[in-house]
């Protein structure tokens, strides 16, 4: 499915930026901001150039799905596309936001991002785990959950893909890839500023600039502030801590495009990030669930929903031991070099990035303070090799990764006065070495059959302890006193190597109504290891190896979909598919280290069917109606944590079996100017939110959410003024959910609106 509706459409009759990607409206409606008159040439002629030579029948647009161009409609694989625009339009300015519009997506903050595509995720955030999803920014793969909520300013597009995807990207894409675009150099002299505000004092702004240095060199600079308060509001102000704000972001990106001849193009791009706030994003279950119910039973008793009016479910009442805060840095550097050889084309992709992290946070609803300190960085290189001609398509190419971290987390007083629970690790390494290949072949006219392959080998390890180390006094991360002693309760040293072989088999068919495709693809994740150290490795090693290590999961994946165009006005895209997964990798809290600690197994499989369906209906040139219905049953087929606990036919957490979408698109002329006005609702039935660690077994009841915006666009696009309401319901979705000590809910953006100002020159 892509968003199939006024986006696109919208571009083209505002004739400008459908892939700039602006980043800078959230939410939507409520009033119009105060009009804003600046006079000004048309800005990026270039970029409306080539974004209208994109976007053409009728929305279709470019994407590099199979890492070589081709058009949306004619990519034989399930997948979204949003320009950078659709983004402006609906409001979406951080990767959480993407399940407005696309189907079975879901992402949300916990430790760093969980993304969960057709009911596949991964629970381990930890320097060790690794996403189920393969995040990446310009085709270069971002390990760390917690690097990957960054705000979307200066954006082309962005490109989601569901399913395995291993013949052609990077490592450990079991679940699909989500691929964020950013906005390349332009040989045209240009420049843009936009500015939301609403509330929760959300403030975004970004400014760009684009410069053409010669006829072969441009360069470009985006730099972005993103700013809002929590959404959970403190009801305990006489402990003296403060909840906001949540985020206080600022970021750069310069960018330089050189490209001497048709047929070769270097691209070099860096960034840098401050990324500060407060990370307190969860308050006591109780605010959502009563009669709670937790331990090992046979039966699956679910608590009582409690449906408390919204304001006062997200409040926390809880004094905090400490004042939370996040000072986070994150940079890094990629290029790109193309050379076309006739029916040959190269690239290389190479990338390094480094992350410094400190956070001073509060456990157990404030019970607790801890405190973390990391520094990471990664380096990838990828080499691929193109050929077409004729009926024959091809690609081979290696990868290659490499990340390394040095982490230290405590928790205060845990266990006792003036002590502190933690876990230093130095160093955690992950490498990847792979091999891939694709090839596609029109055996007739408009019939073609792909075939791919991929090698990977992974290897992980990790030093570290477990420790309790005492000091004369402990009030908080603030206030720690002398150390005296460090007490190791464990001893975390581990390494273990991976190597699978991952292929896919496809076809596809161009018919008179459209694109019909089918695919059989393989998809792994490697393995890892727990806390801990194999029997007779050293000191203090207790763990035989198969508590130790865990092995990778694997998923196969049956689709077959189809891309219609019944008439210009008319659009049906579908896609059924299964899956069947293996070793599946579950992460939850256990005290096997001596307190809170991460354990992961391979304790299930699973199985996923499902249907998605969208519609794009276009009366008229004005008039727009956009359609999605999706049914998933993802569920577990085997797993039994406990001899009389069994899943088997119990739902995958966050997998809702019903979702829809239906929205409208109207535009009415204002002089030489355009109102645009849209309205949207999604819905989405039950979901489980499971507590593995405690049998506690959550849900979120079916919900609706609703999303308004009224935009004024000025003659020749000089500037535009917008408002916008997002979550008109104010419904709390329950993102994760958990009870004991350590029990919090989290959820998504309530209401929020927010008005919009952008001005080109």
């Amino acid at each position: 499915m892509r968003l199939p509706s006024h986006f696109c459409q919208r571009c083209l009759m505002t004739d400008r930026c459908c892939f700039e990607g602006e980043s800078m409206r959230k939410l939507k409606f409520v009033c119009l901001a105060s009009a804003v008159a600046l006079a000004s040439t048309p800005a990026f002629a270039q970029e409306a150039q080539e974004a209208e030579t994109q976007v053409i029948n009728d929305g279709d647009i470019v994407v590099t799905a199979n890492r070589t161009s081709s058009l949306l409609s004619k990519t034989p694989i399930a997948m979204s596309a949003v320009g950078g625009e659709d983004l402006i339009a609906a409001g979406i300015t951080n990767p959480t936001q993407l399940e407005e519009t696309i189907p079975n997506l879901s992402i949300v903050r916990g430790n760093g991002l969980q993304i969960t595509i057709r009911g596949v995720t991964s629970t381990d955030g930890t320097e060790k785990g690794d996403p189920s999803a393969a995040f990446m920014v310009n085709g270069v793969y971002l390990a760390r959950p917690q690097a990957q909520e960054v705000s979307f300013f200066d954006i082309e597009r962005i490109e989601v893909l569901r399913g395995p995807q291993g013949t052609l990207y990077g490592r450990n894409s079991t679940a699909g890839v989500v691929n964020i675009l950013t906005a390349q150099p332009k040989f045209e002299l240009g420049a843009r500023a936009d500015v939301v505000y609403g509330n929760f004092n959300a403030l975004n702004g970004t400014v760009v600039l684009n410069v053409p240095a010669s006829d072969t060199l441009a360069f470009r600079v985006a730099a972005n502030l993103d700013q809002r308060d929590n959404y959970i509001s403190d009801g305990a102000p006489n402990d003296n801590v403060k909840l906001d704000k949540f985020k206080n972001n600022k970021s750069v990106r310069l960018s330089a495009l050189w490209k001497p001849t048709p047929d070769l193009s270097l691209l070099l791009m860096g960034d840098y990030s401050w990324v500060k706030g407060n990370p307190t994003n969860g308050v006591p279950p109780g605010q959502f669930y009563g009669n709670i119910t937790s331990g090992v039973r046979p039966t699956f008793d679910a608590p009582t929903y409690l449906g408390l009016d919204p304001d006062v479910a997200r409040r926390l009442n809880n004094p905090q031991a400490q004042q939370a805060f996040r000072d986070s840095e994150e940079r890094g550097v990629m290029g790109e070099l193309n050379y076309s050889m006739g029916n040959l084309t190269l690239t290389y992709l190479g990338s390094y990035r480094e992350s410094d992290r400190t956070e001073f946070s509060n456990a157990a609803n404030g019970a607790f303070s801890a405190d973390f300190a990391g520094t990471y960085w990664q380096t990838s290189q990828e080499v691929r090799l193109a050929y077409s001609d004729g009926p024959l398509q091809a690609q081979i190419g290696g990868y290659y990764f490499k990340e390394k971290s040095g982490i230290a987390f405590f928790l205060n007083n845990l266990l006792g006065p003036n002590t502190r629970f933690g876990f230093p690790q130095d160093p955690t390494i992950a490498e990847n070495k792979s091999a891939f290949g694709q090839v596609t072949y029109e055996v007739v006219p408009d019939l073609r059959i792909t075939g791919g392959v991929r090698y990977s080998h992974d290897l992980k390890s990790r030093k570290g302890q477990t420790v309790v180390d005492t000091y004369d006094s402990i009030g908080n991360s603030y206030s720690i006193g002398n150390f005296i002693s460090r007490q190791v309760n464990q001893i975390n040293d581990a390494s273990r190597t991976f190597s699978e072989v991952t292929w896919r088999a496809g076809v596809d068919y161009d018919s008179p109504l459209g694109l019909v495709f089918a695919s059989v693809s393989t998809g792994y994740k490697a393995g890892g290891f727990n806390d801990g150290c194999e029997i007779g490795t050293g000191t203090n090693c207790g763990l035989p190896a198969g508590a130790l290590y865990y092995d990778p999961e694997t998923l196969t994946a049956y689709e077959a979909g189809f891309k219609f165009r019944f008439s210009p006005a008319f659009r049906l895209n579908g896609t059924v598919f299964h899956y069947d997964y293996q070793g599946l990798q579950l992460s939850q809290l256990s005290d096997i280290c001596g307190g809170p600690c991460q354990v992961t197994t391979n304790a299930a499989k699973a199985k996923i069917d499902g249907v998605e369906l969208d519609a794009n209906i276009q009366p008229t040139d004005r008039f727009t109606v956009r359609l999605a219905l999706n049914w998933l049953d993802a569920r577990y087929d085997q797993f039994t944590p406990d001899p009389v606990v069994n899943f088997a036919g119990r739902p995958l957490n966050r997998s809702p079996k019903w979702s829809w979408i239906a929205g409208l698109n109207y535009v009415v002329p204002v002089g030489e100017g355009k109102l645009v006005a849209d309205a949207q609702t999604s819905s989405r039935s039950r979901f489980e939110v499971t507590d593995l660690a405690n049998f506690a077994y959550f849900y979120q009841p079916a919900a609706t959410k609703t999303d308004l915006s009224l935009t004024y666009n000025a003659p020749d696009d000089r500037f535009y003024v917008a408002g916008f309401v997002e979550n008109l319901e104010n419904n709390l979705v329950v993102t994760g959910a958990s009870t004991g000590l350590f029990g919090a809910v989290t959820f998504a953006d309530p209401r929020t609106y927010v008005s919009a100002d952008g001005r080109w020159r």
